[in-house]
Parts: C-alpha cells; sequence; structure tokens
C-alpha cells in the first residue's frame, strides 16, 4: 500500500524547549521528504501553534492537516489560508476550550474529524480512554454548534479527507 500522509510531524513546547533547533530542524527535513513524495503532513502542533503556522507558510502549495487543532480564529484563518484543514477531535466539547467559537466562526470547509485516542475523549467521556468510535460524537457536536444535521457533518468531512489524502471516492 502507498503512503497517504507523513506524520505526525511539528513541533512540541509543552514539556521542554531545550531541542527546539533540533525540532525546527527535523520539522523543515520531513517537509522536504513530503514536498519530494507530494504528500501532504499531519501536523503535531501542541503548545507551538503559531510557530508550526509560521513554518507551513514557508511552503506555498504544502497540504496537510492540523492534527488536533485548538487555536484561535485568527489560528484557523491562517492555517486555511496556508492550506491546510483543522483536525477537530473530542476538545471541541470541552465547555472552556473555546474551539466551538473557532468551528461556528469557519464553518466545514476545511474541517476534518479525528480523534487523539487514547487522549482527549470528547464529553461524556473525558478523562477516560478516548476510542475511534467517539468520533460520532465529535459529529454530534460539531453539528449542533452549526445547525447542520450528523449526516451532513459526516458526509463533508469525510469529502474533505478523501481530497486532502488522495483516497478515491470509490476505490
Amino acid at each position: 500500500q502507498p503512503f497517504i500522509a507523513i506524520g505526525e510531524i511539528g513541533l512540541d513546547f509543552y514539556w521542554d524547549k531545550t531541542y527546539t533547533a533540533q525540532q525546527y530542524a527535523a520539522f523543515h527535513r520531513q517537509i522536504a521528504l513530503a514536498q519530494q513524495y507530494s504528500l501532504p503532513i499531519v501536523i503535531h502542533s501542541r503548545n507551538a501553534t503559531d510557530e508550526c503556522i509560521a513554518v507551513v507558510e514557508q511552503y506555498p502549495g504544502l497540504q496537510g492537516v492540523f492534527h488536533c487543532f485548538s487555536g484561535n480564529e485568527e489560528q484557523a484563518r491562517r492555517v486555511m489560508a496556508a492550506g491546510f484543514y483543522l483536525g477537530i477531535g473530542g476538545v471541541v466539547s470541552f465547555k472552556n476550550s473555546g474551539l466551538d467559537k473557532v468551528v461556528q466562526a469557519i464553518g466545514l470547509s476545511h474541517l476534518v474529524l479525528e480523534t487523539d485516542a487514547p487522549y482527549l475523549a470528547p464529553v461524556p467521556y473525558r478523562g477516560k480512554r478516548n476510542e475511534p468510535a467517539y468520533t460520532g460524537l465529535v459529529a454530534e457536536k460539531v453539528a449542533g454548534l452549526l445547525d447542520v444535521p450528523v449526516a451532513e457533518i459526516g458526509k463533508i468531512t469525510t469529502a474533505n479527507a478523501k481530497k486532502l489524502f488522495g483516497i478515491a471516492e470509490n476505490p
């Protein structure tokens, strides 16, 4: 089977910033690999959303998804302007995440649904082991935020993922 993406790649400044230069160097090398093979990337940007956006803005035509996006509306718009999608998972259901307002402001055109299993389970399973099956709960939350039927959320976000990853409609 062919590869459909390179990732997760990116920057993580949550625990330790000791190896920041090495993280940037690795990120750029991994992007070069993705470009060499014309593949999208899946970005890990924990506590480094602005920094990851600044990196991908240096590569016009590069595509991918910001996995487990938890940024603000301005960051979301920059991600979209760079040609990237926002990976929306269980965090959208967290009361104080602010991600609900971001989703309402930007709509569906650049959203894909995902999980960070086994982490970040959506409400009502928050704090427990996340499962891929809970993606349906994420779809329900997004549907409620946008006042769109759940089936439509599934249809649009699946089409977005297929487009991003080059997956044929009827393989």
